[in-house]
């Protein structure tokens, strides 16, 4: 009999049966005068002594804004030293931290504020083409003429307040440099039974993923989750106190703040922020003179680095490791980030948001081959399956969905245990939606996603929530998105519209619609008019057949 497609991944790593706050403080007694974070573009350094009294100061402003332990603190910013504050001031405080992407405009901000019940919202003044300041005073039109901490506002009646991260915001904005002078309303004492009230298994975390109902689902995380999985992803990478980790990847992502941040927490390892969003050059710059040792990218990042005109001007020789994930990773490019980049422990990992977020990832000693043809083996403490449609587990070699179940499986999604029912099955296992094969050795190779899935740049995007936003223009009548492959990003978007009579509008309308409406990487790159979509005789739409032409259309240009 063949063996089954089911590993569980080893069992001599026991997990960390802690808060976060409680490994932050252990971290911080051990390596006290090590350095813990810089943040290159704001020019700031901190010792892991110097990061804790800003937590700990923070934590206790926070307790002053009103925060109790369960309540959701959001945070819409880049990269920066506030956002990494913010994190375990947070976890501290017992505060669950809604992470929401910087690139969303007001419609998403909207509803991600008011599913999560946001009680507080921080955020940037500026980024790239996105006015935050401006968005939120559209959103609410009351802020400005109400008192900063006592909103009142009738299309977000939970919303009491928002934190700006200038120094000078406009009216209705409490600043964050005024931020750290509440703390001295919370008595020490106060702060300290907060801490001490707290268990591991609760929320800490709120990420949110694009639905493929045409809305946002709110991972909910654990500090036991994420923790645990920052922690493993470490192990596998050797850090160690000495390491210094150079984190390009937004925080917003589980890529940033868990295997990032919380990678370096548990290790004492040094957290390294380049700039506020990637740029290769910066990047590059920022290996060579940190001397780090660590890099993380998409392959996207990668790319970019390695094609960087000046990059034989940098020394990276200090580099011995790093994860890229978010996308496949084609083999030319691994070989070029092994022997150009000095990376030759460099590790791909899988995983999804709702699993805290990686569940497979390769090992520093595996073969070349291995590393860009499968995604690893199950890691640590958890187990893996792949199953046929009827539920039932595959032979090895066989393609059926991958699941898995562990530390690591979510605590649901906020609000909404239907979706929840869906995804997580009773006897614990979270369903991926992606197709796989598992071989002898228990190395796992994704076949593709039977979900409809774009994944553009490492940015995860669900059609049908495109489709469903295409569905409020007044001239569309029907409209299907699908995704292509792409040499740059990995995939692009394609969105096939079909007009309702005497109505029509450009490529280049339609860009501009989306532009201040949805987040950038969400809006198509391509266009195709049609009259009709590709079916089958039972009415379904052949998405494949779609992919296909526009695939076929675009290699004759």
């Amino acid at each position: 009999m063949n063996q089954p497609s089911y590993t569980r991944g080893r069992q001599d790593k026991p997990l960390l049966a802690m808060t976060i706050g409680q490994a932050f403080d252990d971290t911080v007694a051990r390596f006290a005068e090590r350095e813990a974070l810089v943040v290159r573009h704001q020019q700031q350094r901190f010792s892991w002594r110097e990061l804790a009294d800003s937590v700990d100061l923070h934590a206790r402003a926070f307790m002053a804004l009103g925060l109790k332990a369960g309540d959701r603190l959001g945070i819409w910013a880049p990269n920066c030293a506030q956002w990494c504050i913010a994190q375990f001031a947070s976890a501290k405080a017992g505060i669950i931290l809604v992470n929401i992407n910087p690139a969303y405009r007001s419609s998403e901000l909207e509803y991600v504020l008011k599913q999560s019940g946001c009680h507080w919202l921080i955020c940037a003044g500026a980024f790239k083409t996105s006015n935050y300041h401006a968005m939120l005073g559209e959103l609410l039109p009351e802020l400005p003429l109400q008192v900063a901490g006592q909103l009142n506002c009738e299309r977000l009646p939970e919303l009491r307040g928002l934190i700006s991260l200038d120094a000078e915001p406009p009216p209705g904005f409490l600043p964050w440099p005024a931020l750290a002078a509440l703390a001295a309303q919370i008595d020490p004492a106060d702060y300290v039974a907060r801490q001490r009230s707290l268990q591991f298994d609760q929320p800490v975390n709120i990420q949110y993923t694009s639905g493929t109902t045409g809305f946002p689902k709110g991972a909910t995380l654990s500090h036991y989750n994420i923790l645990n999985n920052g922690y493993m992803v470490g192990e596998s990478l050797g850090l160690t106190e000495q390491d210094r980790m150079v984190i390009p990847v937004p925080l917003y992502h589980c890529f940033g703040m868990v295997m990032g941040n919380l990678g370096c927490i548990t290790h004492g390892s040094t957290m390294i922020y380049p700039s506020d969003a990637f740029d290769p050059a910066l990047t590059l710059g920022c290996v060579a003179e940190e001397r780090a040792t660590v890099l993380y990218g998409v392959p996207t990042m990668f790319i970019a680095i390695l094609d960087q005109p000046q990059r034989a001007d940098y020394d990276l020789s200090s580099l011995r490791t790093g994860i890229m994930a978010g996308a496949t990773c084609p083999i030319e490019v691994m070989r070029r980030v092994i022997n150009e980049l000095h990376m030759g422990e460099v590790q791909i990992a899988y995983g999804m948001t709702e699993t805290s977020p990686v569940s497979l990832q390769t090992g520093p000693d595996d073969e070349l081959e291995l590393r860009v043809t499968t995604v690893g083996r199950t890691q640590p403490q958890l187990e893996s399956k792949i199953i046929d449609e009827q539920g039932c587990i595959v032979p090895r070699g066989q393609i059926g969905e991958l699941c898995t179940r562990g530390y690591s499986v979510m605590l649901g999604y906020w609000g909404n245990p239907t979706a929840t029912a869906e995804t997580i099955d009773p006897a614990g296992w979270i369903h991926t939606g992606d197709l796989a094969t598992m071989d002898e050795q228990g190395y796992v190779c994704i076949a593709g996603r039977n979900k409809d899935m774009i994944i553009r740049g490492g940015e995860n995007i669900y059609p049908r929530e495109l489709e469903e936003f295409f569905f409020t223009h007044p001239a569309v009548a029907d409209v299907q998105v699908i995704g292509i492959p792409d040499e740059r990003y990995g995939e692009e978007v394609v969105a096939w519209v079909k007009f309702h009579p005497g109505h029509s509008a450009t490529s280049e309308e339609l860009q501009l619609w989306c532009k201040s409406r949805i987040a950038h990487f969400k809006t198509p790159r391509y266009f195709r008019f049609v009259e009709a979509f590709p079916m089958t005789v039972t009415g379904k739409v052949q998405k494949f057949r779609m992919r296909e032409i526009s695939i076929e259309e675009l290699t004759a240009r």
